[in-house]
């Protein structure tokens, strides 16, 4: 069986009959109100002649023909004014249809263009705007909306696509190193077990480091998808584990001071926050520097604080750490650094609704303080 067309009740179309309806109620009200004050009147009529060579009425007679004569004539009066007034109230809902719907296709002109044009608009030119112009209103107003959207999403799709092109980069690296590796090794005629051991043993090396930049992507990738439970989680309770299992003889001095400061969210995440932040600054350092690490509230928040000595670190370029796989090329540290530690600081405070506060120490190194929103009132047990 074909379905029947269903009416396309567009917004013009919805506009035109509710113009039209309030139109048609407000004439019916008028015209009622008219046809009542009409109905109450006083009905006169005006004889003009009784009749010839009739005899001439008694009083009594002469005012009750007056009054069914009168009575008969604003019966007429009215029922002529119901009808030239619903006639001219007809006419007037249609005109009033008709201005309603031009009006209407007037009003939603903007929002016609806005609609093409952004249908327009894909992946590949994100670049391209509204740019609505006219007064200052709604319509604007949406138009300004959805290209502050666009702009938004010019930026994510960028940062995705610089993201993804760096860690194919990071990946593919090791991969040809290993195969390098392999190769020379099996080409030499003269390798012995010594060699292919060494050999297989930089593989190894590579792979564990491979494996390591895998865990950071699924981190970061995890992060930012966001929580799928939380639990209280004492910033004094997890970091003090961190610290614990990165003591070293040598190194930079770290000291510490962990007051309670609890949270609501990801422990397993949070974790891996204090343990990036604690390896940057150790990673990050100078002979001879320092680590301070600390935990409480600020202010009524959840803080968790690290700062560090070492290579200065240009202010302007601060903020771009916490970009994936951004690393400044005269800051000093280990070469297995992937540029995305700090990224997946950014990612898991976001999740956890906290902000970052970064700050370039004029001595050198780095000032990170994260502050965490406050955890949710428990209810009073009973009892």
């Amino acid at each position: 069986m074909r379905r029947r067309p269903r009416l396309n009740w567009g917004i013009r179309t919805r506009l035109t009959v509710l113009y039209a309806a309030l139109f048609a109620v407000s004439g019916a009200a008028l015209l009622a109100v008219t046809y009542g004050l009409v109905a109450k009147g006083d009905a006169t009529v005006l004889v003009t002649s009784i009749g010839r060579g009739r005899p001439l009425p008694s009083i009594q007679d002469l005012g009750g023909l007056m009054r069914d004569r009168a009575q008969r004539q604003h019966a007429a009066e009215l029922r002529q004014l119901l009808i030239e007034s619903g006639v001219a109230l007809g006419l007037m809902v249609i005109v009033s249809g008709a201005l309603g719907w031009l009006m209407a296709g007037r009003a939603l002109r903007p929002v016609r263009t806005m609609a093409a044009k952004t249908r327009r608009i894909s992946e590949r030119n994100l670049h391209e705007r509204l740019a609505g112009d006219g007064p200052q209103d709604e319509l604007k107003e949406l138009g300004d909306t959805i290209d502050g959207l666009l702009a938004r999403l010019e930026r994510a799709f960028a940062s995705q696509k610089r993201f993804v092109a760096s860690a194919s980069h990071e990946l593919r690296t090791p991969l040809t190193f290993q195969r390098a590796m392999i190769e020379v090794a099996l080409a030499d005629p003269d390798a012995d077990a010594a060699t292919l051991r060494d050999v297989c043993e930089r593989v190894l090396a590579a792979g564990d480091e491979q494996e390591r930049l895998i865990e950071a992507l699924l981190t970061l990738a995890a992060s930012e998808r966001g929580l799928d439970r939380r639990s209280p989680v004492d910033l004094a309770l997890v970091v003090g584990d961190v610290l614990r299992t990165r003591e070293r003889a040598t190194g930079p001095r770290v000291t510490a001071g962990l007051d309670p400061g609890w949270i609501d969210g990801d422990a397993r995440l949070v974790e891996r926050l204090a343990a990036n932040l604690v390896d940057n600054a150790l990673r990050y350092n100078e002979p001879g520097g320092w680590v301070e690490v600390r935990t409480g509230t600020d202010g009524g928040r959840p803080a968790l604080r690290v700062a560090n000595s070492g290579p200065p670190v240009p202010p302007d370029r601060v903020g771009s750490l916490f970009r994936p796989f951004e690393r400044l090329a005269d800051r000093t540290g280990d070469a297995d650094g992937h540029g995305l530690g700090l990224s997946i600081v950014a990612a898991i405070a976001t999740a956890h609704d906290a902000r970052i506060t970064a700050a370039a120490r004029p001595d050198g190194g780095l000032d990170v303080t994260v502050l965490f929103a406050a955890p949710a009132p428990q209810p009073a047990s009973l009892g």
